[in-house]
């Protein structure tokens, strides 16, 4: 620090100041930050195809089978990809650099599977998805249960992928299947209860002043008056 203090009072060839006082003219001549911090994104629209499909740079990405035809915004960052449509975003994805190539996201194709469940096994966003182990063996129960109708109910199961994680729906199949229960509703249930806060109760660890305090219980038949019309 001291020698780059040291040399800021040299003078180089050709100038006749110091360095310490061209520095000083130069910072007088900066532009301000702006206020807004700098995004290094590209913005554009495109149009998603039958497939689902938006093409960006070289690379195809899904969104939801809803928006198969519609315009949609296209954020892109160094490491992702948003797509979004009017003003709700619809996909995520990790930027792919390669060329030519199709991210997918199994849950956007789900819809449309469960109108046709038989192509179930052999759709190609589904070809690399590898699910827990609990889900193979929802999908057998409910199969076993219901031979014609199981495939459709086991990709009612996944929809719900559209709103939970995947963490969190895997230990709800996990629960169900622990107590024998198979169906969508019930483990939508089951995640829905898990999200639910628990109640906190208020300690009187440490507040002596409070646990002297008491609270009477209230008369509820003292409410009555209010029915016969009466002014308390």
């Amino acid at each position: 620090m001291v020698s780059c203090e040291k040399d800021l009072e040299r003078r180089t060839r050709g100038k006749s100041s110091c360095k310490r006082d061209l520095l000083l003219d130069d910072r007088a001549a900066f532009l301000p930050l702006p206020k807004q911090r700098f995004e290094a994104r590209r913005l554009l629209q495109a149009s998603a195809s039958s497939e689902s499909l938006v093409r960006f740079d070289r690379n195809d990405y899904s969104v939801p089978v809803a928006y198969a035809h519609r315009r949609l915004t296209i954020v892109a960052t160094v490491l992702e990809v948003r797509l979004i449509f009017e003003d709700r975003l619809v996909a995520r994805h990790a930027r792919c650099w390669e060329r030519e190539k199709t991210c997918y996201d199994p849950v956007h194709y789900l819809a449309l599977l469960e109108s046709k469940p038989g192509g179930f096994d052999v759709a190609r966003p589904l070809e690399e998805w590898s699910l827990p182990d609990c889900f193979g063996l929802l999908r057998r129960r409910l199969e076993a249960e219901d031979d014609r109708h199981g495939t459709r109910s086991y990709i009612r199961v996944l929809r719900l992928l559209e709103k939970f994680p995947l963490e969190e729906l895997t230990a709800a199949v996990e629960q169900a299947l622990a107590i024998d229960v198979t169906d969508a509703e019930s483990i939508r249930t089951i995640l829905e209860h898990r999200a639910d806060e628990p109640i906190t109760v208020f300690s009187l660890d440490g507040r002596p002043h409070l646990a002297r305090v008491h609270v009477p219980t209230t008369d509820v038949a003292s409410y009555g008056v209010l029915l016969g019309g009466q002014a308390s």
